[in-house]
């Protein structure tokens, strides 16, 4: 009889980073019930909206969804929707159903993520037809790939596989028709911070070496080194939640080094505040009216620890650096 495998300090680790997908599931359903941002997906990956969060924490989500949001359709208008995006680490995200409602869909989507979060989420498509029927709608064969750990269509494709493993990484998406020749998009929230440096930095350099054309979204932690980054780390470790990648997220300098040390052109970064800052103004002014914020500063401390680091390099002369806020 086959013996089990003893659980490791990896098991537990990876198992409290697949639990960060559904805080963030959960903390955007609650800011979308609030009226944040409209989200009509998302009730369908978060079973009720739970309990109440704290006005600093939804104002958070708000600028990192309309951050993030804003580089990605940039860089999608820009290519013409004549590109693919990868989102890795994407756990329950709903873009693929937003961009297909805002006719901005790329030639393809692809999300990859741990195979048991994949699990959850093709179950959920399957179960709920406002999810599936779009899947369907931009499908043109009667067959669409399904099985436990992955799901293909002419558009979509989920990927259950471990972004630490770069070779096997490649071959799947490969194998689901990944074009390095098409303009590429890759978004990761909060996913290369729990990779040690030189794991991330095999990621990044492997989509430097694989697209000619190409940016790279990367939201997560930065400023870590003082007091309050001390504090969300001490947090994150108590839910036995590692931050291997936390030397990284030291300054928006050591976040832009990442990608210039990897081969990529042309890198950016903002801290979160600067990026609320430079929000549309009379949609920050809306949202602001909704719940009353009692400390302002512990909002700026917040945000001032959470960061967008793009990259780019730019075979095709898409125009692609003058991408920004």
């Amino acid at each position: 009889m086959a013996t089990r495998q003893p659980f490791t300090d990896t098991d537990t680790s990876d198992e409290a980073v697949r639990a960060t997908c559904d805080d963030a599931t959960t903390c955007k359903r609650f800011a979308t019930s609030k009226s944040y941002w409209k989200d009509p997906y998302i009730q369908y990956f978060a079973r009720s909206v739970g309990e109440r969060k704290a006005p600093e924490i939804n104002r958070g989500y708000y600028a990192r969804v309309r951050g993030v949001n804003h580089l990605l359709d940039a860089f999608i208008r820009k290519a013409e929707c004549d590109c693919q995006v990868i989102n890795v680490g994407a756990g329950l995200d709903t873009t693929f159903w937003r961009l297909k409602d805002e006719n901005l869909l790329p030639r393809k989507f692809f999300e990859v993520d741990f195979p048991a979060v994949v699990a959850r989420k093709i179950h959920n498509i399957k179960t709920k037809p406002p999810l599936s029927k779009p899947l369907i709608e931009t499908h043109s064969t009667d067959s669409l790939l399904l099985d436990a750990h992955s799901l293909d269509s002419d558009r979509f494709c989920i990927i259950g596989a471990d972004l630490r493993d770069i070779s096997n990484l490649d071959e799947k998406l490969k194998k689901f028709q990944l074009n390095p020749e098409l303009p590429t998009l890759l978004v990761s929230e909060c996913v290369l911070v729990y990779m040690t440096p030189s794991q991330s930095s095999n990621l990044v350099r492997w989509a430097a070496e694989t697209f000619h054309t190409a940016m790279f979204i990367n939201y997560e932690q930065v400023n870590m080194s003082d007091r309050f980054g001390q504090v969300m780390i001490e947090n994150l470790q108590r839910r036995q939640c590692t931050l291997a990648g936390v030397e990284i997220c030291q300054s928006l300098d050591s976040q832009k080094e990442r990608f210039l040390k990897t081969g990529w052109e042309h890198a950016d970064a903002l801290d979160m505040m600067t990026v609320y800052s430079m929000l549309p103004q009379d949609d920050v002014a809306r949202i602001e009216r909704l719940e009353f914020l009692d400390e302002r500063e512990l909002l700026q401390q917040l945000l001032q620890h959470y960061s967008i680091c793009w990259a780019t390099k730019d075979k095709h002369n898409l125009g692609l650096s003058q991408l920004a806020f």
